[in-house]
């Protein structure tokens, strides 16, 4: 079964979240579970760069005018097949890839990720002659018309089936009306059965309408999205295609998140043999000047810094932390506030808490293999791969109970410890003190040393990889061609 995959990142080429991360596993794991994957992306730079064999397949005009080169080869990091829409005035840029250095979202964002969309629906229809897929599946608001452009494209030979993939509902790729007319779509298209959301443009509405079947990445999270209080407005929408919505837990991918082999650590580690991550915290508060404690409870942040992470809740608990004999780790980016807040923290507890601000990879995996905690508050998640990051590494996970995070967190309760289910912290109301109480029960928990490394034995032990992700994906899409 042919699949292409439409995403705007892909790990470990381009990624500014988990999309990329998901973009970057998924195809390897369907390809091992029976499938022939090939991935569409923009141009961005370290993409083109990554492209081996890149032979222009077609030269093609966009529906607003603009001519772009479609190149097809193989992406060296993944050893995957690539198509790569090569068009370097759109996607070559500083900034990131959609705002600029200001952190403005680009102007023509509506054409850059449209052009996606268009070409992906174009290879649906047979633009290249040696290989058609069966299945597309565009992921978020960057992939969402793809949808659009199959529904009122030309129907040529067998029928695609066309799924799409929310990573995250509240970024929903809205634009003024007045673009929809650069789109190449007919005008009916803009209508509240299609394109148009409160009299705006939304490309995600696109997806959730057009496609022959929506997934999110939890099954939490895809009965969340129906309720106003998570729905984003589009609720009503959703609900409505219910019958056409399910959701799949996001896996990791286990040839780069794994504590045992990990290059990016200073000391290997595993579930039975963890004497390695006792030195990957020693290692780490030497280095960011921390108290040396091996004692001392080290919490970890990796993570945007938005409200939508619940990252005012930790700002609120952090001086209770602290007093109690915690240290905390910070690495993100994100809000200014934030980011100035968590800073003056460092500023005020130099040997308590350290704030790096931007995103590093390798530090990343230094913090989850040097932690014993990692903070997940978020408000609303719709998988989170943090805190499977943090069960990999045995850094106990302490989450807000919504989406993938209530999908893959089991409280440190007496029962859950009594049954051998718990594996972090858990808490329902999302209110600071909700937060400290989890707090200190992590704590609690923590001063029990053996219970502390029955639970960690047991969350690093999880089966987190792609398998059983991979085949619900297939199962879905062989009962979409059905």
């Amino acid at each position: 079964m042919n699949v292409l995959q439409v995403s705007a990142e892909i790990f470990p080429l381009l990624k500014t979240g988990g999309l990329a991360d998901i973009a970057g596993a998924l195809p390897a794991a369907l390809n091992a579970a029976g499938c022939e994957v090939r991935v569409l992306l923009p141009g961005f730079a370290p993409i083109l760069a990554d492209l081996q064999s890149g032979e222009v397949l077609a030269e093609l005009t966009a529906p607003w005018g603009e001519r772009v080169a479609l190149r097809h080869g193989v992406l060296a990091s993944l050893g995957v097949r690539a198509y790569v829409i090569d068009a370097p005035h759109l996607y070559v840029r500083a900034g990131t890839p959609y705002e600029d250095v200001q952190r403005q979202p680009y102007h023509d964002n509506h054409l850059r990720f449209a052009l996606l969309g268009w070409v992906a629906a174009k290879l649906a229809c047979g633009l290249d002659p040696s290989w058609q897929p069966a299945v597309v599946n565009s992921h978020d608001w960057h992939a969402a018309l793809t949808s659009a452009y199959l529904a009122f494209g030309p129907v040529q030979g067998r029928r695609v089936a066309s799924v799409y993939t929310v990573h995250n509902l509240a970024y929903q790729g809205v634009f003024a009306p007045i673009h929809f007319f650069d789109l190449g779509l007919p005008t009916h298209a803009f209508s509240v059965n299609g394109l148009e959301f409160h009299g705006q443009l939304s490309f995600m509405k696109a997806g959730l309408y057009f496609a022959d079947h929506i997934t999110t990445v939890s099954p939490t999270y895809a009965r969340e999205i129906q309720t106003p209080e998570q729905g984003c407005g589009l609720d009503g929408l959703l609900r409505s295609r219910a019958h056409d919505l399910s959701g799949i837990l996001n896996a990791v991918d286990e040839a780069v998140w794994n504590p045992a082999l990990d290059a990016a650590i200073p000391y290997g580690f595993d579930a039975q043999k963890t004497a390695g991550k006792a030195r990957c915290k020693a290692a780490l508060q030497q280095e960011l000047g921390l108290a040396l404690e091996p004692d001392a409870p080290l919490f970890g942040v990796v993570s945007r810094l938005t409200e939508q992470k619940g990252l005012h809740l930790v700002l609120a608990a952090l001086d209770a932390l602290i007093a109690r004999g915690g240290q905390l780790v910070l690495l993100g980016t994100g809000d200014a506030a934030f980011e100035a807040a968590f800073k003056a923290r460092a500023f005020s507890y130099p040997q308590a808490v350290s704030v790096r601000i931007g995103y590093d990879e390798a530090y990343a995996h230094r913090v989850f293999a040097a932690t014993d905690v990692t903070l997940v508050p978020s408000r609303f998640e719709p998988c989170g791969l943090t805190q499977m990051y943090g069960l990999k590494y045995g850094s106990l996970p302490l989450v807000h109970r919504v989406g993938g995070l209530a999908d893959t967190v089991v409280d440190c309760t007496l029962e859950n410890l009594a049954d051998g289910s718990a594996n972090g912290f858990v808490f329902d109301d999302f209110t600071p003190e909700a937060l400290d109480r989890a707090v200190r029960r992590a704590l609690a928990l923590y001063a029990r040393k053996s219970e502390w490394r029955a639970v960690r034995q047991r969350a690093m032990q999880q089966p987190l990889g792609w398998d059983k992700a991979a085949a619900q994906y297939v199962a879905l899409y062989l009962r979409l061609l059905a």
